[in-house]
């Protein structure tokens, strides 16, 4: 076991931590403090050489007719073939300035790859080199599960006066839903922004699926009170909320994280 001592951590002398209080990258575990949590520190094994290779040869026979975008969380062998990386918004319009590109290839997850076949024109193909690569904020919101609630805030009069905002980290239909109920997709960096925009429009938010940055932007910075939030959770009658409740919240928010 690494034993953990002021020098290593820079802390001034006569100042030590124990291995359990403070824990370096790849340097052991507390299961007590953080459950669920495992760090190991080490780096997943390398690709297989020869998909490298395959990789390479089919980047230089496509040349410019495909436009590789590299989501910030890909690993080195896939960041290598990138023509731009970024975060999910950022290369969905990256692929939209690029109309003459017939391919996009998203390295990224599933909602991502929506978002830029929503923005690319009918012409391009987007391409999810792994359809199975979701997103465990996106997932916890489902369609059916969202119109499901409408009709709850409906049934309880409270969907008159509500918009709908949604993290970009939704799928294109969550997406679509809020777009046709009047409302608009948020960034974490623009969320603010979205809910005065919101709030304009109408008396109450639907925000969805990370009821934390819904929370933290409705109380933090736009000023309103915990009282004013209440949690929609779609795995309970009702979202698990009275309907006068409902009728009364100036922030409805998604039981996601």
């Amino acid at each position: 076991m690494v034993e953990v001592t002021s020098v290593d951590l820079g802390l001034p002398d006569g100042v030590s931590a124990s291995p359990l209080a403070l824990l370096l990258l790849g340097r052991g575990s507390d299961p007590e403090s953080e459950r669920g949590v495992e760090c190991p520190g080490d780096l997943p094994a390398p690709s297989d050489p020869d998909l490298v290779e395959r990789a390479r040869a089919a980047r230089a026979a496509l040349g410019e007719s495909v436009f590789v975008l590299g989501h910030h969380y890909q690993r080195d062998e896939v960041i290598a073939f990138a023509d731009v990386t970024g975060d999910s918004f950022k290369l969905a319009r990256d692929a939209a300035a690029r109309p003459d590109a017939p391919y996009i290839v998203f390295c990224g997850v599933h909602f991502m790859a929506e978002s830029a076949d929503i923005l690319t024109s009918a012409d391009q193909q987007v391409v999810l080199p792994d359809l199975a690569a979701g997103c465990s904020m996106a997932d916890m919101a489902a369609i059916s599960q969202v119109e499901d609630a409408w009709d709850t805030l409906a049934d309880a009069g409270a969907a008159e006066g509500t918009v709908p905002v949604t993290y970009m980290n939704s799928t294109a239909a969550i997406k679509g839903f809020t777009g046709r109920h009047g409302g608009t997709v948020c960034t974490s960096s623009n969320a603010e922004r979205a809910l005065r925009w919101a709030f304009d429009q109408g008396r109450r938010v639907l925000f969805l699926p990370d009821q934390h940055l819904g929370r933290n932007t409705a109380v933090l910075q736009l000023g309103l009170s915990l009282d004013d939030c209440v949690v929609f959770d779609p795995h309970k009658p009702g979202g698990g909320v009275a309907p006068e409740a409902l009728a009364a919240a100036r922030m409805v928010l998604w039981r996601g994280h």
